[in-house]
């Protein structure tokens, strides 16, 4: 059990203990590996994104790219805040985590999450203007409204951290401290509180639930429009590259959405289930970003040959 101080009133936690995912004790090494393996290839995968739209200037001019790198930074910090703590769990070491630890992985993870929820919005924007408004994309979408826009995802998903995690550390704990979760998230946490927390699974249902329904509907929305638009293209090629380009948003978008919404649409449910629903979209989904991008993105796939042909062009000349 983890640490506590009496006061004359309560017993008051000042740490947790993350009970992490269950698993046999024989595959600890295995499981170790895993998860190791796969946030150092988390990491490199997005960092050869945001390395590819940087370096390539036809790549980073477009707001389209802009977005997708903003997207890679955030899959690296969002894998960061929770994979080292899932790998941890693999060792022998201690699995207390502070108070204050656990405030600051809950809101890092909540605003670096709806943040990213915010950009998958404006990523389908994007592609909605670009394929059935394109005489007015320039116009519609440049440079300056693009970082104005991603701006106001991150102040709006710093924001939503910042009430997520006030609200739920308001309330007093004082008795278990076990979480029976691989990090500190508010299902989970709110079930160990020593009050009512009916406000606060009614403001996760519409802060988070709601709110993230309401993102993946204007993207099915904007990517119905989409497809109307692609189908009347008259030849095949200009079809398949709208669907190559579109195709990637779209499983990236399902793959994230589906799983948020299962977990806080559900926020007092206690399923076996949401362990491992909430691992496909912290640990699995940053993962399959960039190999979604670049292995169905031609024009990614494009850049990078130019960097490499660039550079040996250069080993050449030396």
């Amino acid at each position: 059990m983890g640490k506590t101080v009496n006061t004359s009133l309560d017993t008051v936690v000042t740490q947790f203990i993350l009970l992490g995912l269950p698993h046999p004790p024989n595959l600890r090494t295995f499981l170790f590996l895993v998860f190791f393996i796969i946030y150092i290839l988390t990491q490199l995968g997005n960092l050869l994104i945001l390395l590819t739209v940087w370096a390539d200037p036809m790549l980073h001019a477009r707001p389209m790219y802009i977005l997708l790198s903003v997207l890679s930074f955030l899959d690296m910090w969002l894998s960061s805040v929770i994979v080292p703590r899932v790998i941890l769990d693999f060792t022998p070491a201690n699995k207390a985590i502070p108070f204050g630890g656990c405030v600051a992985q809950l809101y890092f993870f909540h605003f670096l999450g709806s943040t990213q929820c915010f950009l998958y919005t404006l990523m389908a924007y994007d592609r909605y203007l670009a394929i059935c408004r394109p005489l007015h994309y320039p116009m519609l979408m440049n440079g300056k409204l693009c970082t104005i826009l991603v701006s106001g995802a991150w102040v709006a998903g710093s924001i939503h951290g910042s009430i997520q995690a006030i609200l739920t550390f308001r309330l007093p704990y004082c008795g278990p401290n076990e979480v029976d979760y691989f990090f500190c998230d508010i299902p989970a946490v709110l079930r160990l509180a020593c009050a009512d927390t009916t406000i606060n699974e009614l403001v996760t249902f519409v802060d988070i639930g709601a709110v993230a329904a309401s993102c993946f509907m204007l993207i099915l929305l904007s990517y119905a429009n989409i497809v109307h638009a692609i189908l009347k293209i008259r030849t095949s090629d200009g079809r398949r590259r709208a669907f190559s380009t579109c195709g990637s948003h779209v499983t990236v978008v399902t793959v994230y959405y589906v799983p948020c919404i299962f977990i806080y649409l559900r926020a007092g449910s206690k399923s076996p289930l949401d362990g491992a629903v909430a691992v496909f979209y912290t640990v699995v989904t940053p993962l399959l970003n960039p190999l979604i991008y670049t292995l169905r993105n031609q024009e990614v796939k494009s850049a990078l040959k130019r960097i490499t042909a660039g550079r040996g062009a250069a080993s050449e000349n030396k």
